[in-house]
């Protein structure tokens, strides 16, 4: 079972539509081992427990524009209806749905890698906190950087006044 459900085989089906991460329903029916078709009956028949911060279902021009992400698809092998995408607690709420022993396990490695993802967008805002703490440090340093080498660029320019010649004149 655990070498069926690797992190990384997970984390190449949560794509980010509508500014969220999710899972898509045909995605979650592979790896709970079920039709597709039997994770829409019991969503449908339990409706009241998916809200749309929970799931939604992709609209026509959302779901072409994954199609060509996915390349093109053989004949009768893709949905004739539009797919459901699951947030992290949608997918949650489907371990209360579907009730099998393989359910569990998936939702346990899912919410997993559901953790680890945000561990790591949180590392990078935090490297990006102090990028632009060191950038602002440092857009001060370069002015007076850029004040230092313009002084030095006056000494070293040639005068523009004319110095009287030494010597006597005829």
């Amino acid at each position: 079972m655990a070498n069926l459900i690797t992190a990384e085989r997970i984390e190449n089906k949560i794509y980010l539509i509508r500014g969220q991460k999710v899972m898509l329903d045909h995605d979650l029916a592979v790896l709970y081992g079920v039709h597709t078709r039997n994770i829409k009956r019991q969503v449908r028949r339990n409706l009241k427990r998916f809200p749309e911060d929970f799931m939604f279902e992709l609209s026509q021009e959302e779901y072409n524009s994954l199609r060509c992400q996915f390349g093109t698809l053989k004949k009768g092998k893709h949905a004739k209806y539009l797919p459901y995408a699951f947030t992290e607690q949608g997918v949650a709420m489907l371990s209360s749905v579907l009730k099998s022993e393989r359910s569990i396990q998936v939702n346990i490695a899912i919410m997993r890698v559901f953790v680890r993802l945000k561990q790591i967008l949180s590392t990078h805002k935090e490297l990006a906190e102090k990028l632009n703490l060191l950038e602002k440090k440092f857009e001060k340093h370069d002015g007076e950087i850029r004040a230092i080498f313009a002084a030095i660029r006056r000494l070293m320019a040639p005068s523009k006044k004319t110095k009287p010649k030494i010597g006597f004149l005829r």
